[in-house]
């Protein structure tokens, strides 16, 4: 998938053993980037910032599990991640590295994000909601008519809230509390599955009724 507009740059691509997505978000005007959950296939990432002649200027981490963190270490690029998710990064158990035939461990964070802080990528910006509940740490990451919901919302579904440090209800709540209050027509980019809309899951979500 790849989206443009006259300000920022968006490409899709799914990684990593269970089909993560990697987002590559940045400013139309500079070429530079920040690359959103390299869950894995840093060859595969590499070649397409390469192929668009973007610059690479940091890793967000959506939340701190190995699906979704795995090919950090392999960037050498400034990692960002929420304050209740960093100690994941270096812990084989909480990122469930250590369940895996995948173990890959993430170096430690360089930024510690907190809720509402705009992450600056040149002239454009992503503001960070923070989503926990699949993760102490999850985050939502917005921009103008688009937000990447990492494991908090899917297309028809939510995250799961059955792995250690994880909390249902705060899952909802925070789905409730800071994702469904956007507008109707923002395109909801999931860490796995299809995109979707605030204005589709607000109707059609199960989960959230």
């Amino acid at each position: 998938m790849k989206q443009a507009n006259k300000r920022y740059i968006l490409h899709q691509l799914v990684v990593g053993p269970i089909g993560t997505n990697c987002y590559i978000f940045g400013s139309a005007k500079t070429r530079e980037v920040a690359v959103i959950d390299p869950g894995g296939d840093y060859d595969k990432i590499k070649k397409l910032l390469d192929k668009e002649k973007l610059v690479p200027k940091f890793i967000i981490n959506t939340h701190g599990h190995i699906d979704h963190t795995g090919a950090n270490y392999k960037f050498k690029l400034p990692i960002y991640i929420h304050k209740d998710d960093a100690d994941f990064l270096t812990n084989p158990v909480n990122s469930l590295s250590a369940f895996t035939a995948h173990f890959a461990m993430s170096p430690k964070a360089d930024h510690i994000l907190e809720d509402g802080e705009e992450i600056e990528i040149a002239d454009v910006s992503l503001k960070v909601l923070h989503t926990p509940g699949h993760t102490p740490g999850g985050i939502s990451l917005h921009h103008d008519g688009i937000v990447f919901t990492g494991d908090a919302l899917f297309a028809d579904s939510i995250g799961r809230s059955d792995f250690p440090y994880s909390d249902g209800d705060a899952l909802i709540n925070g789905i409730r509390k800071k994702l469904l209050p956007l507008d109707e027509s923002v395109l909801v980019f999931p860490g796995h599955g299809p995109e979707t809309t605030i204005g589709h899951e607000k109707k059609n979500n199960s989960w959230l009724q």
